[in-house]
Formats: C-alpha cells, sequence, structure tokens
C-alpha cells in the first residue's frame, strides 16, 4: 500500500475493538494474508477502515464452517486484494449455499442418531452407535486386541 491518510488509519486496539475480534486473531488473519496493514516508522500496524469489512467477510464466512483456508482462496480471487462487495458476498454466498445445506442435513443425521440413542438406553461407551463409530475390533469382546509388538 501507498500513502494513506493517517487520520483514517485505526490502531490494532480500535480495529480490533471495531472488528470484535482480538487483536491476536487480528495479527493472524494478516500472518495469513486474509486482510492488511500498513506499518508506521516505529514499527505499528494500522489498519483501512475499509479492512473491517473483509474482517466480517471472515466472521460470516467462518460462521457457516468455512476454514480460513477456504476464506483465503475466495478474497484471493478478488481482483487486485480489494474488499469484498455486495456482488462479491452474493456469488460466494451462492457457492457456500451448499455447504450450508450439507451442514443442515449432517446435523439432522446426528439429530436423529442422538434420538436413538436416548431411546437405546445402553449408556455404553464401548457400544455407542453415536461415540464409538464402525469399531470393528470392539465386535471381538472387551480388551486389547493388536497387541504391543516389539521390533
Amino acid at each position: 500500500m501507498t500513502s494513506h491518510d493517517p487520520a483514517a488509519m485505526l490502531t490494532i486496539g480500535d480495529f480490533a475493538a471495531r472488528a470484535g475480534v482480538a487483536a491476536s486473531a487480528l495479527r493472524y488473519y494478516e500472518t495469513l494474508g486474509l486482510i492488511s496493514s500498513v506499518r508506521t516508522g516505529g514499527n505499528q500496524r494500522r489498519y483501512r477502515r475499509a479492512e473491517l469489512r473483509r474482517v466480517a467477510f471472515i466472521r460470516a464466512a467462518r460462521s457457516i464452517g468455512l476454514s480460513l483456508d477456504e476464506i483465503k482462496a475466495s478474497l484471493d480471487r478478488l481482483p487486485d486484494g480489494r474488499i469484498p462487495d455486495r456482488a462479491d458476498w452474493q456469488r460466494l454466498s451462492t457457492e457456500w449455499s451448499a455447504r450450508i445445506e450439507e451442514r443442515i442435513a449432517h446435523l439432522r443425521n446426528l439429530q436423529e442418531e442422538l434420538d436413538g440413542c436416548i431411546g437405546c438406553g445402553c449408556l455404553s461407551i464401548s457400544r455407542c452407535a453415536i461415540y464409538n463409530l464402525s469399531d470393528e475390533l470392539g465386535e471381538e469382546g472387551a480388551g486389547p486386541r493388536l497387541g504391543f509388538r516389539t521390533p
């Protein structure tokens, strides 16, 4: 970034308070290339107010379950690293709708299994269909099955 009006820039503390995230999260986001800052002569971070929209974008994307890598890939597709606008959000949210539907289906399935588990009443960690799903060795009974092997 080139020259910026210092009055339009926020310190990391002010920016964190406005964004609703910890300063450590901002530093981490910056390390990942999700947001950017400029440095003062004393090497202090200063953020453009427009970066608040990027943080809001990150927080919204995280709330639907996207990883920071997925969010970075989405932000990297924006020309010249610009701040996401309404059209960007609309395009990306359409892409993410399938992800949301998958999460809803997964949660509904989990709810059905949980209802079945409550009705089962086994209260067994070793046989629980939710906690110990696909326990092939458990089918052989209690105790160790693989044993200790020496080289």
